[in-house]
């Protein structure tokens, strides 16, 4: 993943509006983790026909939702609201060990979907549990992902939302702390938290690896070096999708006139366009291109046909598939309910 200087501007935010044009934002749209969480889905259905049971949102999107409903997915938001003797899919953002305990009680054959960059985030919590550290974790309460994690080691993690929370923070070893964090936060924010808690704790530890994810991080780049240059940033998610809304935050920042969040083109209001030549156009991490293209579209049909695409970064990250879809799990779940 290589950066690449942005394009020198044609325009400045709030220049004269006679050339109207669109940056399109390179990376943008499904990371290698949605990718994979959808695909997963896709194929339990395939292998093991309908219905296959999600628990929660697969990815934080409206329209992969419903296009998996068709297809035969039943969300949910409990394991217990699974029929005994089902496959239950878990979602990109990972659940807490006491869920895999549910389904196994239930009787349920199980897939995970949960991003590998999430599990490596778990794997760490874990980790420093075992050492007895106090874990502050960065991120939003009550996000799936935030769930799931300080469900690893609930004894040992604290909740740290966002640089405001820092001081309510309390450990028991202030020479003992370390700090993790959810993957979908702006980097910049995540960064202004850290500060402050090592303000608090100097030898507060980091993972070894930044825990925002690489996807988060390269379109954040890209709306950053947009917002520079545009008067409107359209981000193409919904509203529930951690990533998405900081794309709008980032851009703001960057210096962007204006920034909307939308599922569909059709939420786009005609009156954010007035005195805009340039539009940046980008989209959430768990957003398909073809709902970038129908906002293409609907500004082209206005006078913004010129589109030029910005890019901050290559990505050539894949995941396999989850292990489970190699099973027959269908066997595997009536066998349990047989036991």
């Amino acid at each position: 993943m290589t950066s690449s200087p942005s394009p020198t501007p044609a325009t400045t935010p709030g220049e004269a509006t006679s050339r109207r044009r669109v940056l399109l934002a390179a990376p943008r749209g499904y990371c290698a983790g949605v990718d994979r969480a959808v695909i997963a889905v896709e194929k339990a259905i395939e292998q093991y026909g309908a219905p296959v049971y999600v628990r929660h949102e697969i990815v934080h999107n409206k329209y992969v939702v419903k296009t998996l409903e068709k297809k035969g997915a039943i969300f949910v938001e409990e394991t217990e609201e699974v029929p005994e003797g089902n496959i239950v899919i878990f979602s990109a953002h990972g659940v807490a060990p006491v869920v895999h305990e549910e389904a196994k009680r239930g009787k349920l054959a199980t897939i995970d979907a949960t991003c590998p960059l999430v599990t490596k985030v778990h794997k760490e919590a874990v980790r420093y549990a075992k050492e007895d550290y106090d874990i502050l974790l960065i991120g939003h309460e009550g996000h799936e992902e935030v769930i799931g994690t300080s469900g690893e080691a609930p004894e040992h993690i604290t909740l740290v939302d966002g640089p405001k929370d820092v001081e309510n923070v309390e450990v028991r070893d202030p020479d003992k702390v370390v700090w993790l964090s959810q993957t979908t936060l702006s980097v910049d924010e995540t960064m202004e938290t850290v500060d402050a808690l090592k303000g608090r704790y100097p030898n507060l530890l980091s993972p070894p690896s930044d825990d925002i994810c690489y996807a988060t991080q390269n379109r954040q780049t890209a709306v950053k070096q947009m917002g520079a240059e545009a008067d409107l940033v359209i981000v193409v998610g919904s509203k529930n999708s951690s990533n998405s809304v900081r794309l709008v935050e980032v851009a703001l920042g960057a210096g962007a006139r204006d920034a909307h969040l939308v599922d569909y083109a059709e939420e786009i209001d005609e009156a954010w366009l007035e005195g805009v030549g340039t539009v940046g156009v980008t989209s959430g991490a768990s957003v398909p291109d073809i709902l970038v293209h129908g906002v293409l579209d609907w500004l082209a049909a206005r006078g913004y046909e010129d589109v030029e695409t910005l890019t901050a970064a290559e990505e050539s990250i894949h995941f396999s598939l989850p292990k489970e879809l190699r099973r027959d799990l269908r066997a595997e779940a009536k066998a349990a309910t047989e036991d």
